[in-house]
């Protein structure tokens, strides 16, 4: 039976009571936007909205169907509620503004609707990320006020619409995640205060980009696939979804790290990932488990934003792993990693300038 288990409804409540009471509404806004999407996505092909929306986001990636009217669902949920200044979408140029007929507050809701949507048309799971900011008072936000380092994040989460949905949430308190019981509408709290395994031998990264990584990564990922023949004298497992929602929802759950890391296949882009609403929210869920989100070369969370759709270098998870690829960052940056690299990127290389 459910009754007396906790709701999100009354989680929220209780953790945000005080000084930031009104964002318990606007998190049950998008728990309620939230459920709109898990039922669309969960009619698959029945919806009649599978496929490409015949258009381009301002990344320049093909909209699908499903990724329009995901946007529009948190849209349409979050606009009304008085708590918001305004909202900033993977799939919009510009920050949204709050249409007139609606109040505003003093929150910023930054969010990607539906992450790993190009692999909704084959039934793998995707999810959406969101992240919640503020501004000193009510009003109309500007631009100016979304670029906080993800330090300044009150909440963040995200929703896994697999075969079960769930909302993975931090307000500052640990991370802890929420199951949809489809037949009361509730999400129930099923996993309290969450950690993530200091120790992994579990990596998740795309391969297929190797030759385009940098000595650090490449030596890792090397590292990792010798297992018990190579020096780290262990066997990993390796993992890629392509959707980073359910790459870190495993972490959470079993522990690992995921790689998007900084590479030269694009030189224009230092980072795969958007890092207002997919890095940061993230990194703090991480974080607040007890793991450790990095560029490689600092913490995710310190990074001050130049842009509303700026990227970075993602590699999260892990505590122990992350340090290590950190460390090996270091080394490669001061030169220390010589005796170690591969004879590629050895000094008497063919590749030497």
């Amino acid at each position: 039976m459910l009754f007396g288990r906790t709701t999100l409804s009354k989680f929220v409540i209780e953790q945000t009571r005080g000084q930031h009471s009104d964002m318990g509404a606007l998190l049950i806004d998008v728990a309620a936007a939230v459920k709109s999407i898990s039922a669309l996505v969960g009619k698959g092909a029945l919806s009649g909205f599978s496929g490409s929306a015949e258009a381009t986001n301002v990344q320049g990636e093909e909209q699908k169907k499903i990724d329009v009217l995901a946007n529009e669902a948190i849209l349409r949920h979050c606009e009304w509620g008085g708590q918001l200044a305004g909202m900033a979408s993977e799939e919009l140029d510009a920050p949204y503004a709050i249409p007139a007929a609606y109040p505003r507050g003093r929150y910023l809701l930054v969010f990607d609707p539906l992450d790993g949507s190009s692999n909704s048309d084959v039934n793998v799971s995707v999810g959406t990320i969101f992240s919640i900011l503020h501004r000193a008072e009510a009003g109309d936000a500007e631009s100016s006020d979304f670029l906080r380092p993800g330090t300044e994040q009150l909440a963040a989460g995200y929703a896994i619409y697999g075969p079960a949905t769930m909302l993975v949430l931090t307000v500052g308190t640990g991370t802890h995640a929420f199951t949809l019981d489809r037949e009361s509408g509730n999400f129930i709290l099923t996993h309290p205060d969450i950690r993530v395994p200091e120790a992994t031998r579990e990596f998740a990264i795309n391969t297929s980009n190797e030759r385009f990584w940098e000595p650090p990564v490449q030596r890792y990922v090397s590292e990792c696939k010798a297992g018990k023949t190579g020096i780290r004298e262990a066997d990993f497992n390796m993992r890629w979804i392509a959707s980073m929602v359910a790459e870190v929802h495993r972490i959470l759950m079993r522990g690992g790290i995921f790689m998007y890391p900084k590479d030269n296949k694009d030189p224009a882009k230092p980072g795969r990932l958007r890092l207002l609403y997919e890095a940061n929210p993230m990194a703090m869920l991480i974080e607040q488990a007890g793991g450790a989100a990095s560029t490689g070369r600092g913490r995710i969370l310190e990074v001050a934003p130049e842009k509303l759709h700026q990227r970075v270098p993602v590699i999260l998870g892990s505590r122990e792993e992350v340090e290590r690829l950190e460390r090996y960052h270091y080394e490669y940056d001061t030169g220390a990693d010589r005796p170690y690299a591969s004879p590629l990127f050895a000094e008497r290389s063919l590749f030497r300038d």
